[in-house]
């Protein structure tokens, strides 16, 4: 081989070295690289511009790349390195994607003239103008959706800080002295109420019908208050006579009355910085709440028979089943008394709104008293449920209690069966009874059409009462049409909203 193949074939090999080495490079760039001819044929892409717009080698380009081609002067054949002009950056919209491109138009190693296309896909960017755009030309919008979005995670936080503590209150919470027993989500509400204001020192007024277990609500504040290790007294108000029971509480000074020999403190002075439970609060007698309103409002009391005011450190947490709010408007009961009692209500709900609870109630009674009978019961059959969920339960959780202390001591086997439930029926029945003896009163005074139609009217209205004032469950419950239902609510003056608010009719 003669020195000029060698050399032209050292040539050759140089130029392929570079030409690898040419397009190794544009394999790694990020930036995608169109290698066109001046037929507007796609000669070469890298690995950028395949993943971005597919493989087009060696295809006519499309209508956007033409148009950019176009606009770049292709050199002369003759045209030296440092006369090609300079690349110019330059935006537009390629098959749906914003890029920014630049051309170099050059010619090739075998003389064909080529326009090397180089490109940035600018999506992000754009979006990023856009928002500026709109933050500039509508500050007022963006900041408006920013403050809602602001307010729906403040939203969301709060709601997960609910859940947080009613979590809490079912498991970090859970305390010994916690006795009520029950997981619906009135009584996880109720239990995260009494750890929420258990810790001041804030009076506490337990409302709730009889039954409904106000003085576990109490025992529970007293535990988990900051007074737990502190004396903790119960008065049942109505179970003492009023002249005791204000010497019981206030104490009384030698020569007070006949028999007192010597000075004696009352229960407010003997539970000094603890707490003390007032139950039945709504019974007591005018004398009575003028001395607590003492208390409450000036921490001091008044011996029986003294004139010197002793003052005392005491939580009172009170508890009744009377509604004090009817009583103050029928003067029973001091204005200014129940706001000092009222600074917190918790309001225990009846067992008939939250019968969710009633299965768990009867394992917990049934497990209680198996061992204190010493039976073997273990099974309670569905249709026990069924039927206890059915019921009113007018004596609420207590009712149960009893009912179901019954039947354990009552049950033959290990399993309770239908005749060993006895439901206590009277203050039902001495309603109905007493209904019934009014209406045969009337017989001879009024006319059977109108005992009939007041009997009607009291149907109605015990329906409506059953099924918490809606119409369509209570005319179905009555197998009559709900237009005719609503036809005799009107005439017997019967309203269902007043019924959901709790108004009873005579």
């Amino acid at each position: 081989m003669t020195d000029f193949h060698v050399e032209l074939q050292s040539s050759r090999d140089e130029v392929d070295r570079l030409a690898r080495n040419w397009r190794t490079l544009l394999e790694v760039m990020p930036e995608m690289v169109f290698l066109l001819c001046d037929n507007y044929t796609i000669e070469y892409q890298n690995r950028s511009a395949k993943e971005c717009f597919g493989d087009l080698c060696h295809q006519e380009c499309g209508e956007n790349l033409r148009q950019i081609c176009s606009q770049c002067l292709l050199p002369a054949p003759d045209c030296q390195d440092e006369d090609i002009p300079a690349c110019k950056l330059q935006e537009t919209v390629v098959n749906g994607i914003p890029v920014e491109y630049s051309t170099v138009p050059f010619v090739g190693y075998t003389g064909a003239q080529l326009i090397m296309v180089v490109m940035r896909d600018i999506s992000v960017r754009k979006q990023h103008e856009h928002e500026l755009l709109e933050f500039n030309t509508s500050i007022e919008v963006i900041l408006n959706r920013k403050i809602v979005e602001l307010k729906e995670s403040e939203e969301t936080r709060e709601r997960l800080s609910r859940q947080v503590n009613s979590l809490k209150t079912q498991l970090g919470f859970h305390h010994d002295a916690d006795r009520m027993v029950g997981s619906s989500r009135v009584m996880r509400e109720l239990r995260e109420m009494v750890h929420q204001v258990a810790k001041s020192d804030a009076t506490i007024l337990i409302t709730g019908e009889s039954g409904t277990g106000k003085e576990l609500v109490a025992n529970l504040v007293k535990a988990t208050s900051n007074r737990s290790d502190r004396p903790f007294l119960k008065i049942n108000c109505n179970a003492i006579n009023d002249s005791i029971l204000e010497s019981d509480l206030f104490g009384y000074e030698k020569g007070a009355f006949t028999g007192a020999t010597t000075r004696k403190k009352g229960k407010f002075e003997i539970v000094d910085g603890g707490t003390i439970f007032l139950d039945e609060i709504g019974d007591i007698s005018p004398r009575m709440q003028a001395s607590l309103l003492r208390v409450l409002q000036n921490g001091e009391v008044v011996r029986v028979g003294g004139t010197e005011p002793v003052n005392v450190d005491v939580r009172v947490i009170a508890a009744t089943n009377v509604d004090l709010a009817a009583a103050v408007k029928e003067k029973k009961f001091r204005l200014d008394l129940y706001y000092r009692l009222n600074i917190i209500n918790i309001d225990i709900p009846p067992l008939r709104e939250r019968r969710e609870d009633i299965v768990e109630l009867v394992s917990h009674f049934v497990k209680h008293y198996r061992v204190a009978f010493k039976k073997d019961i273990d099974f309670v059959p569905q249709s026990i449920i069924n039927r206890l969920l059915k019921h009113e339960w007018p004596g609420n959780v207590r009712e149960l209690e009893n009912l179901i202390q019954r039947a354990v001591l009552m049950a033959k086997d290990k399993i309770i069966t239908e005749q060993d439930l006895f439901f206590d029926q009277n203050i039902d029945q001495d309603r109905e009874a007493g209904y019934l003896a009014a209406l045969q009163a009337k017989i001879g005074f009024q006319p059977l059409k109108g005992i009939v139609a007041e009997f009607e009217g009291e149907l109605i209205r015990q329906a409506l009462e059953k099924c918490k004032g809606s119409v369509s469950k209570a005319a179905d419950e009555l197998k009559i049409g709900k237009t005719a239902l609503y036809d005799k609510m009107k005439r017997h003056n019967l309203s269902a909203k007043e019924i959901k608010k709790g108004v009873r009719y005579n």
